[in-house]
């Protein structure tokens, strides 16, 4: 699944090349206000252009569901990104994607000119992999390049549904990152290997927890997931999320880390307040949590452990914050172990989603091997799923 065909690996001197990217990016007034994925994708595309490569891009932005919403087109994308790279990009602009304009203006492509398309989900057909609107995306192009990691858990015409149609399917510079970094954190570790696993629920990282007991050292647990686990143990947790559903699982994983002689840490104590506020008055109590409290964040004792786990650590994954990281009261957990990351001589990666934004917003992002690109496809790579949008580039 991991050793996949790159740009590196391709002769693109005057071929069409239809490069998925990841250009779904936040837009306020028409502006874009984080540009990070236009700048990750760059690399890709610069390459490609050197190479003579008539580059045509396409992505999807937000979720028009299908219907055309010019407040969700790629147009300002297509302005900021002739700005990145230097030269004109031309917006094909069709509601429907492969329409006349984009046509006409892929065949008057010179070598190295860039087209960008309107949002692929703007076609209702694009997020069920429909074969009419994959084989118009691969009417455009010789080769397909995919980009996009942040949709690879997804099987959608513009990622794997082209790849049907076209003799040569390849992965992109940033694509081979993700695969790269995440593929060797979880199959090829440099020990000892400690996975970070925050966030709200329990349920949504089942089968994280459960691939990772196979791999890790150490298993740190924070954020909403750990009353789950607090209450499996018999401790009380007040008014704190729970699943009640998955406390027989959270039993069943810390006996499983025992029997398999990993090291599982959840909090030791915790800081609550009786509201979801930063307002509220808030304190540090231990494992039992009284009645009308909830736990927003681990404490310092906590802290003080899960720094001190990480110290001698050679890899670390870390999802999901510590605690409501966006409220300042409640947000030392995570800064405890976004700085402790920042210190470690170690291959460190952010699974990509809250962590990612926790990260950046703290002012630690440049100092981590590698934040992932994609929350949801990062998750699936930690649970070991094949990701359909890898899985169809071609194999080495």
């Amino acid at each position: 699944m991991l050793n996949k065909k790159s740009v590196d690996d391709i002769n693109v001197k005057g071929k069409k090349v239809l490069v998925r990217c990841d250009f779904n990016v936040p837009l306020q007034e028409g502006k874009i206000t984080d540009e990070n994925r236009l700048v990750q994708a760059l690399p890709t595309i610069q390459k490609l252009i050197k190479d003579g490569g008539k580059v045509i891009l396409c992505s999807h932005l937000g979720k028009p569901k299908g219907e055309p919403k010019p407040e969700l087109s790629l147009a300002p994308v297509a302005v900021r990104l002739a700005e990145l790279l230097g030269q004109e990009v031309k917006f094909a602009k069709d509601d429907n994607v492969v329409g006349e304009n984009a046509k006409a203006a892929v065949a008057a492509m010179k070598d190295g000119e860039v087209v960008l398309l309107e949002n692929t989900r703007y076609r209702a057909e694009e997020t069920k992999n429909g074969e009419a609107f994959s084989k118009e995306l691969a009417s455009l192009a010789d080769v397909f390049v995919n980009d996009a990691f942040g949709t690879a858990h997804r099987a959608h015409c513009s990622n794997v549904g082209v790849t049907q149609f076209v003799d040569t399917a390849v992965v992109g510079y940033l694509m081979q990152k993700e695969i790269d970094f995440l593929g060797n954190a979880v199959n090829n570790p440099k020990r000892p290997f400690v996975a970070i696993l925050g966030g709200s629920k329990v349920s949504s990282k089942i089968s994280v927890i459960e691939n990772l007991l196979d791999k890790v050292d150490t298993l740190i647990i924070g954020g909403g997931m750990a009353y789950t686990f607090l209450k499996a143990i018999g401790k009380e947790t007040g008014k704190s999320l729970l699943e009640p559903d998955y406390l027989d699982y959270a039993k069943k994983m810390l006996d499983k880390a025992q029997e398999k002689g990993v090291k599982m840490l959840i909090p030791v104590d915790n800081v609550v307040a009786q509201e979801f506020s930063n307002d509220a008055p808030f304190k540090t109590v231990g494992q039992d949590i009284e009645e009308g409290y909830l736990g927003l964040d681990i404490g310092e004792e906590t802290c003080k452990i899960y720094t001190e786990a990480i110290k001698d650590a050679k890899t670390v994954v870390w999802n999901g914050p510590m605690g409501v990281f966006e409220m300042s009261n409640f947000a030392k957990g995570t800064i405890a172990i976004a700085k402790a990351l920042s210190e470690i001589d170690a291959t460190t990666i952010i699974g990509g989603g809250d962590s990612a934004a926790a990260v950046n917003i703290l002012g630690f992002g440049d100092k981590m091997s590698h934040i992932s690109t994609g929350g949801g496809a990062s998750l699936e790579f930690l649970e070991g799923k094949e990701l359909p949008g890898v899985a169809a580039a071609n194999d080495k």
